[in-house]
Formats: structure tokens, sequence, C-alpha cells
């Protein structure tokens, strides 16, 4: 499943993100991925701990926080601080899955990865190729977002980016653990979730806005895993 969150920042505000990361330190990205990941992955990405990754990762984080629609879909307990690649000359990521857990940066902590994230930061006219594709079965979704939209798919999720044969393709790519472990269960949550949004809209005191959002509440104190 998919589900893009439009317009995390505005087209302004990604325009200076990206003319900022233009000039970064850029580093062999093929170093942060597992053994069998690194043989298939050509690209460039920011090394850890890098301060303006850290910098604009915590910008993406707080801007996260205030956006809806990724709460409402994501149910967000952890969010590892995001990384940034860049793709150009041909550069590509074959076909893997993500790591299952990953450690905290400066933390003893270790974060399970149930939803994937990449945050388009390049104009798709800029660049030809670099479409992340999702693999569902015999399913095989495309996704090339408008700079400063996102894409949340989950962690077991197969998938790859195509070579970017013009230009260069720069976007933030972060990981999270939900409250909620099964995406069938977040699924239904979020479903339920629209539903209530649509009746609170038409009358918020409907007695059966107040049914459902118990209802959702209590779900989700259910299945919740904290």
């Amino acid at each position: 499943m998919l589900i893009e969150i439009p317009a995390v920042f505005s087209p302004e505000e990604t325009a200076g993100i990206r003319s900022r990361l233009e000039e970064a330190d850029w580093c062999d990205g093929a170093g942060t991925a597992g053994h069998v990941a690194a043989q298939a992955k050509t690209n460039l990405q920011l090394a850890d701990g890098d301060p303006l990754g850290a910098e604009i990762g915590a910008a993406i984080v707080a801007r996260l926080a205030a956006t809806p629609r990724f709460i409402a879909a994501a149910l967000p307990l952890r969010i590892l601080p995001p990384r940034f690649n860049l793709y150009a000359g041909g550069g590509a990521y074959g076909r893997h899955i993500d790591s299952a857990v990953f450690s905290a940066p400066g933390s003893p902590d270790r974060v399970r990865s149930d939803l994937s994230a990449t945050l388009f930061l390049s104009d798709p006219h800029s660049y030809d190729g670099g479409e992340l594709i999702a693999e569902f079965g015999a399913v095989r979704q495309p996704v090339k977002l408008s700079a400063g939209d996102l894409i949340l798919y989950p962690a077991n999720t197969l998938h790859r980016v195509t070579p970017v044969t013009r230009g260069a393709r720069i976007a933030a790519f972060f990981w999270i653990q939900s409250l909620v472990r099964e995406q069938v269960r977040r699924s239904m949550l979020l479903d339920l979730d629209d539903s209530i949004q649509t009746l609170a809209a038409r009358d918020a005191a409907d007695p059966e806005v107040v049914r459902l959002t118990g209802l959702y509440h209590n779900l989700l104190r259910e299945w919740s895993d904290t």
C-alpha cells in the first residue's frame, strides 16, 4: 500500500532545501547499505552525522509532526533521522528490501522499520528516470512525485530506483516504527479515521462521529505496541 502525502514542504521551501543540498559534501552511498544491497546501489549520500543533513532532517521531522495525514497514516512511535541521497549519471538502486532494524544514532535504542518514506526534493521534470518502483506481488507501482511530496510504504516492500539518465534526483529517506506493527491494522485505522474526518466535516456533533471516534481509540489501544 502506497500512501502519498503531498506538499509536506512548499515549492519555495523545497527549492531552498535543494539548493543547500546541491552544495553538500556527498559520498558513496554503498557504504550505508547492507552487504547484499550495496552490490545493487550506485548513488551518493550525505554521511551520517553530516551537520547539514542533521539540520534539514530535524526540520523534516518537525514538519511531519505537524502533518495530520502523516500522523494518521504512519501512527509514528519513533522516526529515524532522515538521510539524503543523490542519483545522477546513471545512478540507480536495484531490487531490495530495507533492513528490519536500525540503530538509533547516539542512542543504544533500536528502531524497527515498519514503514519506509521518501521525500522527493527535485522537480520531476528536471531529471529522467529515478522512479521508485514498489512491487506488490505481480504489480509494479512506479512513483515519481513533485518536489516536496512524500511517499510512505511498508518497509517489507521489494522496491528499486531506476537509473537517472539526465539531471539529478535528490531526496530524503527514512524509516518509521509505528505504534501499530501490522500493515493491515494500520490500513483499517486509516480508513476509519478518514470516515470520521468526513463525517465530522459535515456535523462534528453527530453521535456517529462520537461513536466511531471511540471505536478508533479503542482499537488503537488494543493494537498499539506501547
